[in-house]
């Protein structure tokens, strides 16, 4: 009988060295997080470079929507666009500055957050903080989700 012992030991643990491979390769199509901080992460797919951590249509709908304002910053990664000052030609005593957070990587409505900054000028031809209107923010927000979901739409039409 110490044969067939020894055969069913080697059996469980050829199994078990078997079990465990398949569960170790199982972990290499885990997306690992590349950077540090909160927010959504980039991640590598094997052995490629790093995709951005946020929703494709809402980074291109954002740059799309801000593209008559001068660029600033832009983190795909982090998935934050700000803009730089903009001045409108038509009403030069004021500016707008806008700041784009995208939350998610899911296509979602609050999947993104807009915060714009409103300056005057004053007498002294000096810029002074004031206050927009809570609809300017919406306003882009919803202009930024329509055009995402513009580019899904034909994204998936071909």
């Amino acid at each position: 009988m110490p044969f067939v012992r020894g055969i069913l030991v080697r059996s469980a643990s050829t199994a078990a060295v078997a079990v465990a491979l398949v569960g170790l390769a199982g972990c290499s199509h885990i997306m690992h997080p590349l950077g540090g901080g909160s927010g959504p992460k980039a991640v590598a797919a094997d052995g490629s470079s790093p995709a951005i951590g946020v929703n494709g249509y809402l980074w291109r709908a954002t740059l799309d929507t801000l593209s008559f304002m001068p660029l600033a910053s832009a983190d795909p990664y982090g998935g934050v666009v700000i803009t730089d000052w903009y001045i409108n030609p038509e009403k030069p005593d004021e500016r707008f500055k806008a700041t784009v957070y995208i939350l998610d990587s899911r296509l979602r409505a609050d999947g993104l957050n807009v915060a714009i900054f409103k300056q005057n000028k004053d007498g002294g031809g000096n810029w002074v903080d004031a206050p927009s209107a809570g609809q300017t923010e919406t306003d882009i927000e919803n202009a930024i989700l329509t055009r995402a979901r513009q580019l899904r739409l034909s994204n998936i039409k071909g």
